[in-house]
């Protein structure tokens, strides 16, 4: 190989370069990289999905900031492509299923990654027991409709139960020890703890491989911390900010992002079958890609699930049943 080609291989590498860390990245010393991991930017992928203002926070300057998110950006090619391209992405979506055929018949498939599915409903509809369904789903091979991930889960209402993921883990063949150490969970014991969790999960999401994050409830502790119309801007700022950063996660990291939410009643629509609301207004409505209204039917176990909103999806509604093995297909009558 002649000088002249070594030359043009040299620099075709540097163009080429893979940054294993933030300090690797060009403007990023060891002191910027810790201000950087004390506000929640841990990985390339965080820095690539942030905003100049909220790397402001850690007393970079607006041009110094533009340059490590370029960098980050341009490090794990987000730019502008063709709608031809955009198709060749979208096919490295993966699809989570939720153990029910007629349920992920009715969002698509199963939970798309790199979008934020919503389920809500009253208490006792199913939310609860669809996130610890997902958390031991997501652990399966793709060719069971898993991701071969592990899951982020974010408690609010101390509803998580291990016990309830060693039987649903036993009834699909898996090892419950194995599948309780690739859930990776986390109790929010209030608004500011949740939004700190979520801020701070970037490392935790790479290193252990993460393709679920879950946050159960999402509005529980906005709602009751937050009363009265006066607070009402400041929670919905709040939110807002909170579920941007679970949406830049999930299409960092390529992974799914679950969450529930509590409802509210409509009395002028008692008799509808929509006579509850979700909470959180338009701000949660806008950024849930998809959403999913739960509630209880009769027969034993058996639920109902009415697709509400979706970017290319039709309404519609499916029944599924919640036994002790799990989110399972209510069997046929003979």
């Amino acid at each position: 190989m002649s000088p002249k080609e070594k030359k043009v291989e040299q620099i075709q590498k540097e163009e080429k370069k893979v940054y294993l860390s933030i300090e690797d990245l060009p403007s990023v010393g060891n002191a910027t990289a810790a201000k950087l991991r004390e506000i929640g930017f841990s990985t390339i992928e965080a820095l690539a999905t942030a905003t100049i203002a909220e790397l402001a926070a850690a007393g970079i300057g607006e041009k110094r900031a533009a340059e490590i998110i370029a960098a980050a950006r341009e490090a794990i090619e987000i730019s502008w492509v063709t709608a031809k391209d955009l198709a060749e992405l979208k096919k490295n979506v993966g699809r989570l299923t939720t153990g029910s055929k007629a349920l992920d018949k009715l969002i698509g498939g199963g939970v798309e990654t790199q979008t934020i599915t919503e389920f809500f409903g009253e208490f006792g509809s199913g939310k609860s027991q669809i996130c610890h369904q997902l958390a031991v789903n997501v652990q399966l091979p793709p060719e069971r409709g898993g991701l071969n991930g592990g899951a982020l889960y974010i408690d609010t209402e101390n509803t998580f139960r291990i016990e309830r993921i060693a039987q649903m883990a036993k009834f699909l063949g898996l090892d419950p020890d194995k599948v309780a150490e690739r859930i990776i969970y986390a109790e929010a014991y209030n608004s500011d703890h949740q939004i700190l969790l979520l801020e701070k999960a970037d490392r935790i999401i790479k290193e252990n491989n993460i393709k679920l994050i879950i946050i159960d409830s999402l509005t529980a502790h906005f709602r009751s911390e937050y009363v009265g119309r006066q607070s009402l801007p400041e929670r919905q700022q709040k939110l807002n900010k909170h579920m941007h950063k679970l949406l830049r996660l999930a299409r960092a990291f390529n992974a799914a992002a679950v969450v529930t939410n509590q409802v509210m009643a409509r009395p002028d629509e008692y008799f509808s079958v929509m006579s509850v609301l979700p909470v959180g207004g338009h701000i949660v409505g806008h950024t849930s890609h998809t959403r999913v209204y739960l509630r209880k039917a009769a027969g034993k176990n058996v639920r109902i699930a009415r697709l509400v909103s979706s970017p290319y999806l039709p309404e519609g509604e499916a029944i599924f049943k919640i036994t002790e093995n799990g989110v399972e297909d209510l069997e046929e009558e003979q």
